[in-house]
């Protein structure tokens, strides 16, 4: 689900990269969510949404004119953007597809040649292509059915371009394994490589330290220090274990659904 919501002060001072964590209602839990465009005119942000447990299930039978119990943010550092000699690759997996939209615009508009990716399961489940056209000086769609674009993964497509072009950047915003998959591929020819994580966070502000992750050895916090880190430096065993911590209560939750 696509929304665009009304918040003003955060719209004001948002930059690529950056997350806002939100509430359904009073009751709910808060979860982290990418901002993949804003409108400072307008004073609106917009955000993608899948239906993965309770909550984002409840958030998604949200009609137009409802409202959030709050929406903090911006949260997070921006993004990484420089001018650099090379192509930068900005790779979306899924619900990532949106997020590394205001990154693209970002790079291309500082004069790099950036080349998008996006991947889906199938043709029925990509997102925000025209727009990512819009920023990019050329995308390239994989699905893993070859029902649109190349067959096969997002890593394919990265494989072919780091053949074709000299790559200096890649950003990979998507699931954790396609992640990892990524910095393991860069990583022997030294290409620099960020990814955006999406651990488990509560307050957003580094207090709790729920979204806590080992990157080149030391302990980061996700929320403030991220969530874009170095790929070559994440501990994606780590964060994939931190990650399945609450599966069993995620799934009991989802059970009690009432919509």
């Amino acid at each position: 689900f696509h929304y665009e919501i009304e918040a003003p002060l955060i719209a004001n001072k948002m930059k690529a990269g950056q997350f806002v964590i939100v509430r359904h209602n009073e009751n709910s839990e808060r979860i982290p969510l990418s901002v993949c465009g804003w409108d400072r005119e307008r004073g609106t942000i917009q955000l993608i949404i899948n239906s993965v447990g309770k909550t984002s299930t409840e958030i998604n039978s949200l009609k137009p004119g409802n409202s959030f119990a709050d929406v903090v943010g911006p949260l997070g550092e921006r993004s990484r953007v420089t001018k650099y000699n090379g192509t930068c690759v900005v790779i979306g997996g899924g619900y990532g597809a949106g997020a590394i939209i205001p990154t693209a615009r970002d790079l291309r508009e500082i004069g790099n040649r950036v080349i998008g990716v996006i991947g889906a399961r199938n043709k029925n489940l990509l997102l925000m292509v025209d727009e990512l056209k819009e920023v990019c000086d050329k995308v390239i769609v994989t699905t893993n059915d070859g029902s649109e674009g190349m067959t096969g993964f997002v890593t394919a497509a990265l494989e072919e371009i780091m053949r074709r072009e000299k790559v200096a950047h890649v950003l990979a915003i998507g699931p954790v394994p396609m992640m990892e998959a990524i910095s393991n591929m860069t990583k022997p020819k030294g290409i620099e490589t960020y990814v955006s994580l999406n651990a488990i966070m509560v307050d957003g502000t580094g207090m709790c330290g729920a979204c806590r992750v080992t990157v080149g050895g030391k302990v980061k916090f996700a929320c403030i220090d991220g969530p874009d880190f170095n790929g070559h430096n994440v501990d994606f065993h780590e964060l994939i274990q931190r990650q399945k911590m609450f599966r069993k209560q995620e799934q009991e939750a989802l059970k009690t659904l009432e919509i």
